[in-house]
């Protein structure tokens, strides 16, 4: 089982990528469940800490469809927990965006403060992996987008 993430990702949240792939390659072979400690928990912990939630868990959809607040739509904290349709409108190289596809992502962190830190200063949005790959190349450094 291999896979390859695309950078900018800090070391650390490789890291915590990988680790919790092996939790659950080792829930889906049917062991028994893990208690992480020492510096695995620590970790984890820190990176699923965010603005608006802390460390509960169920502020990620489980679509993963989720992102960071930029500081033009901050606005003190009253992001967190709305709810934006987010498109692909342009980019810096041709046919980046996908046509025709539109999401809805929710708001569960503050981009400033985040681990995956805006590509672009001043950006608006900072989406998650996979919001941002539902509506451009994955590959793309950054993209413009129309959301409402």
């Amino acid at each position: 089982m291999a896979e390859t993430f695309s950078l900018p990702f800090p070391v650390i949240a490789v890291e915590v990528i990988a680790i919790t792939k092996t939790l659950h390659f080792a829930n889906d072979l049917g062991l028994p469940p893990i208690v992480l400690e020492g510096d695995s928990k620590i970790t984890i912990d820190a990176l699923a800490t965010t603005a608006c939630y802390g460390n509960n868990a169920a502020q990620f959809p489980s679509s993963n469809l989720f992102a960071s607040a930029g500081e033009g739509i901050w606005d003190n904290g009253a992001a967190c927990g709305r709810q934006y349709l987010v498109r692909c409108i342009s980019a810096a190289h041709p046919r980046t965006c996908i046509p025709g596809q539109t999401i809805q992502i929710r708001i569960v962190d503050r981009a400033l403060s985040s681990v995956s830190r805006p590509s672009r200063h001043g950006a608006t949005i900072v989406l998650s992996k996979t919001a941002f790959g539902m509506i451009a190349k994955p590959s793309a450094s950054s993209i413009n987008i129309e959301f409402q």
